[in-house]
C-alpha cells in the first residue's frame, strides 16, 4: 500500500494552488505543504466529504468546512483505493475505484432499460432524464462538451485577439467570480468577429460575446449583466440539461455512463444546439435573479444590466440584428420591473468595473 501521495491544496479563501504531500493514515489524512501555506495540518477522516473523483481520468477532490472549503486535489485516482486500505472503516465516505468497473456495468444496463421503457414516450422520456441526470454529471464531462462546441462556434481564426479587449474579458469575469462561492468551472469569454448581436453560454465554463452584441453595450457594466447572466446558466446547469435533452440519446447515454472522451464527436451536434437554444421561462428568471446577486455581490452597477435589457427591449421590432439575442432571451416588461425592484432595494455603492477605460473605443478594437 502506498501512503505517501502528490496533490494540490486550497486554502478556500484564494483560488491559489499549492503544492501538497498527503500521508494516508488510519484516522485521518496528515498534509504537508510550505511554510506559507500553514506547514502541517491532520484532517480526520470524519470532517471530510468527497466531491469529486467518481469516474475514470477525473481529479479526486476532498472538501473540508463549510461555504468556503479547504480542499485537496489528487490527480492519481489511485489515491482512493489506498485510502481504503488504509482505512477500511471509512466505507461509503469515499468512493473505491475497485468498484468502479461494477458500477459502470450497472449503469449502462440501467441506462439500456431506461431507454427501452421511454422509447414509445420520447417526447417527455429524454426531458426527464436529462433533468435527473444533468445534477449529477462531473465537471470534467460538461467541460469536454463545452470546448468541443466552442470550436465550432468560436474558431480561433474568428476569436478577436486584441490584448486589451482579453484583459477586459478576463477582468469582468474576474470580478464577478471573485465574489462568489468557488465554481467548478475555469470561466472563459471569447469574442467572436461577427457581427450577430447574440452572446450564449456553452456548458463547462465557456461564454461566446459575439461583437456586434459587444459593440451595442455602451459601458463595461452593461456587458458585465449580460455576462452574469451567462454565467448563471453555466452555474445553474440550465445550458448543459438544455443541451443532453436536445442532441438526444446518445448524449445522453455518455452522460449516464461518464465517457468524458465521448462529447467530442458531439461538438457540432451541440453546437447547433446551442445556437438554437430556447430557455423555459423559468430558467431565464432564474439567471435574472442570479445574476443580478452576483452584480450586487461585486458591487458592479446594477443599471448596467437594466439599461442593457430595455435596449434590447426598445429594438424589438425596430431592429432585425437585435432579434438574435431576443429569439434566446425574451425581454418581457416583467423581467425588467423584476430586475428594476432588485436594484432599488440595494444599499450598496457600486464600484466601476474598468475605471478610466474608453469602453466604446475598447469594443471596436476586434
Amino acid at each position: 500500500m502506498r501512503s505517501d501521495w502528490q496533490g494540490s491544496y486550497l486554502d478556500g479563501r484564494t483560488a491559489t494552488r499549492r503544492p501538497a504531500t498527503i500521508r494516508l493514515m488510519r484516522e485521518g489524512l496528515e498534509i504537508t505543504t510550505g511554510a506559507e501555506a500553514g506547514g502541517t495540518r491532520v484532517w480526520p477522516y470524519r470532517e471530510l466529504r468527497q466531491t469529486q473523483g467518481y469516474y475514470a481520468g477525473e481529479e479526486v477532490r476532498i472538501e473540508r468546512g463549510g461555504e468556503l472549503p479547504e480542499t485537496l486535489l489528487v490527480p492519481d485516482a489511485a489515491f482512493l483505493q489506498s485510502l481504503h486500505e488504509a482505512a477500511p472503516h471509512v466505507g461509503l465516505r469515499f468512493h473505491d475505484p475497485r468498484r468502479r468497473s461494477a458500477r459502470l456495468r450497472w449503469t449502462i444496463v440501467a441506462a439500456g432499460g431506461v431507454l427501452a421503457a421511454t422509447a414509445a414516450l420520447y417526447l417527455w422520456g429524454i426531458p426527464l432524464l436529462a433533468a435527473l441526470v444533468t445534477p449529477h454529471v462531473p465537471a470534467a464531462w460538461e467541460e469536454t462538451l463545452g470546448r468541443s462546441a466552442v470550436s465550432y462556434l468560436a474558431p480561433p481564426e474568428r476569436r478577436c485577439g486584441d490584448p486589451a479587449l482579453g484583459a477586459a474579458m478576463e477582468a469582468i469575469v474576474g470580478r464577478l467570480l471573485a465574489a462568489g462561492p468557488p465554481s467548478p468551472y475555469t470561466m472563459r469569454v471569447y469574442v467572436v468577429n461577427r457581427p450577430v448581436v447574440n452572446a450564449l453560454a456553452a456548458p463547462g465554463g465557456y461564454v461566446v460575446i459575439f461583437h456586434g452584441l459587444l459593440e451595442r453595450t455602451g459601458t463595461p457594466e452593461e456587458l458585465a449583466g449580460v455576462v452574469a447572466h451567462e454565467l448563471q446558466h453555466i452555474l445553474r446547469r440550465h445550458t448543459t440539461r438544455a443541451v443532453i435533452q436536445g442532441v438526444g440519446t446518445g448524449l445522453l447515454l455518455m452522460a449516464l455512463t461518464g465517457d468524458v472522451t465521448g462529447p467530442l464527436a458531439y461538438g457540432l451536434q451541440t453546437a447547433r444546439a446551442l445556437g438554437e437554444l430556447r430557455y423555459s421561462r423559468r430558467n431565464e428568471e432564474e439567471a435574472d435573479l442570479e445574476g443580478m446577486k452576483m452584480l450586487l455581490a461585486a458591487r458592479v452597477d446594477p443599471a448596467g444590466m437594466i439599461a442593457f435589457f430595455q435596449k434590447m427591449q426598445k429594438e424589438e421590432g425596430e431592429q432585425p440584428q437585435a432579434l438574435t439575442y431576443l429569439s434566446s432571451h425574451p425581454m418581457p416588461v416583467e423581467r425588467i420591473a423584476r430586475l428594476k425592484s432588485m436594484a432599488t432595494v440595494w444599499t450598496g455603492t457600486p464600484e466601476p468595473v474598468l475605471p478610466g477605460t474608453d469602453w466604446p473605443a475598447l469594443t471596436k478594437r476586434c
